[in-house]
């Protein structure tokens, strides 16, 4: 579905939203309560807002702030003033953050005062450095910072603003002129550039167009059923696509209530479902896995919850039967997505928890997929390869970088995504791995995504990651690191792995582990376990 009802623009969405769902709760973030009219109203403040300070059509909003209804709002206002949006992860340092506006060109920045104890914006001024910058030195193009109030501030320096300035900032501008400017806005205008987690080497700018954005969030709705009087408690990151589009952008499209989560807090998290009725969670496995071992769930029933959307390359039957059965959910899906492409595949409702658990479901969003050699032939259902991705909402390319948008999207415009997996004779995924996690035990490849699935099933083991480490004989074997109950022993760890893996396949040591490095996507950084 290249497009939602006909929707062009983000700022048609808006509009849209409050012609369609006026009166529907849309946005709920602590004692905030917005109906979808109110929602387009505050949307346009924002957008005069940004007018007031100096934006114009097409340049970029860069926004370094948690889940809340700041960032929802500006994010859509400054779509609706006819800028691009640039998400900038919350947990990147001020080096990597001044990267990112000095890289987009940012002309606003939107950015937290403080958060997790960090003054982002006093990091983004140390490490932008000497240079020309009428706002933060050694980043010229950025003329207005507008700061979310969410700690202690630093005194504001020139073009700095704070959020209670809005509105008189607004009444600067007439209504009629961002309603010019939103009207201009087309399905082909550049909407976002999201940076890629960056797990190996230099974050890439992805380039997504206005209805390539809303057709992977109407394709995602189509998929769950999303559907008008939907609670959505939003706790994946704005700054992740997973979050924005598959999250933001879908309860525009549908008329389901936004719940922003800044900090995921699984007690807090409980207490929100409970009270709000949530019907929809979509999150990392182990966010659902910090659920159903919550010991404040307790005995607590979660009546309204209905869809959990959720994927990684290795989601245990098990835990999709317990999120049916203790949770409560009435469906649960899993799916396959990237920067690039958002979302590629995902099961629909009805699939069964097999089906669920080792397949990401099949194409959607318009997409081809396809498994591949090394030379680029299809490979039958059955067979391994790398999974390549055609179709309308594949990413325009990544920013200033023709040579690495050429090496991702070939002649034929396949996107290459690194990622292995085997197509089913129903046209269902299963990612095995990544290309880069493979590794060759005694000339054998080894995928351990296959060995985390199987152990996965071990009592006590919560969490898991396999890498593959040098060995003088075999070239490199497996190391299975492990978070798990107390119980466990290296011993009872490689037996059951034994009993379960073919020999080339088996862990060669465990280290048990607290918890795995991960990014803020709930990516597991596999090179960091590697450098240890």
């Amino acid at each position: 579905m290249a497009r939602a009802q006909g929707v062009e623009s983000i700022p048609a969405a808006v509009r849209g939203a409050a012609e369609r769902f006026g009166e529907v709760e849309a946005l709920v973030d602590g004692p905030v309560r917005l109906t979808f009219g109110q929602l387009a109203e505050r949307v346009r403040e924002m957008a005069r807002m940004f007018v007031a300070v100096g934006v114009r059509p097409g340049d970029r909003v860069a926004l370094n702030s948690p889940n809340s209804h700041h960032w929802v709002l500006a994010a859509l206002g400054a779509s609706y003033a006819g800028a691009t949006l640039i998400p900038v992860n919350t947990r990147f340092t001020g080096v990597e953050s001044a990267e990112l506006l000095h890289r987009s060109k940012a002309r606003a920045l939107v950015v937290a005062d403080e958060f997790l104890g960090v003054d982002r914006l006093a990091g983004i001024h140390e490490a932008a450095g000497e240079g020309p910058g009428e706002v933060v030195a050694g980043l010229p193009e950025l003329r207005a910072v507008l700061r979310v109030p969410l700690g202690t501030a630093s005194p504001a320096g020139p073009g700095v603003h704070d959020w209670d300035e809005i509105a008189g900032l607004a009444a600067k501008v007439p209504e009629a002129e961002v309603e010019r400017r939103a009207d201009a806005v087309t399905a082909d205008d550049l909407a976002d550039v999201l940076f890629t987690s960056g797990t190996t080497g230099r974050a890439k700018g992805v380039m997504s167009l206005h209805r390539q954005s809303l057709g992977v969030a109407a394709a995602w709705a189509e998929c769950g059923a999303v559907r008008k009087g939907d609670r959505y408690l939003l706790v994946n990151p704005f700054s992740h696509s997973f979050g924005y589009k598959a999250g933001i952008l879908v309860c525009l499209l549908t008329g389901t209530t936004m719940l922003p989560q800044a900090i995921f807090d699984a007690a807090g998290t409980l207490d929100v479902i409970d009270t709000e009725r949530i019907s929809i969670l979509a999150a990392a496995p182990t966010i659902f896995q910090t659920l159903l071992h919550a010991p404040e769930r307790g005995g607590r029933e979660l009546p309204g919850l209905r869809l959990a959307v959720t994927g990684a390359a290795t989601v245990p039957v098990a835990l999709v039967e317990r999120m049916r059965s203790d949770l409560g959910f009435d469906t649960v899906l899993t799916a396959y997505g990237l920067t690039e492409a958002v979302v590629a595949t995902m099961c629909r409702p009805g699939d069964d928890a097999e089906t669920v658990a080792h397949t990401c479901g099949r194409g959607a969003a318009g997409f081809e997929v396809a498994v591949v050699d090394a030379d680029g032939r299809e490979m039958p259902p059955g067979q391994a390869g790398e999974v390549v991705l055609r179709g309308p909402n594949v990413m325009r390319g990544y920013l200033d970088d023709p040579g690495a948008t050429a090496h991702a999207i070939d002649a034929d415009g396949r996107l290459h995504t690194g990622d292995i997996g085997v197509l089913d004779e129903h046209g269902y995924l299963r990612i095995t791995d990544r290309l880069k996690d493979m590794y060759v035990c005694g000339g054998f490849n080894v995928y351990p995504a296959e060995v985390e699935q199987a152990l996965a099933y071990l009592d006590g083991v919560r969490d898991v990651a396999v890498i593959g480490v040098p060995h003088e004989r075999l070239g490199e074997v497996g190391k299975a690191y492990v978070v798990g109950d107390d119980s466990l022993t290296e011993e009872a760890v490689l037996a059951f792995c034994k009993q379960r893996l073919a020999n080339f396949k088996l862990p060669r040591s465990v280290e048990f582990v607290g918890e795995l490095p991960r990014n803020a996507s709930g990516k597991i950084l596999k090179r960091v376990l590697a450098e240890r």
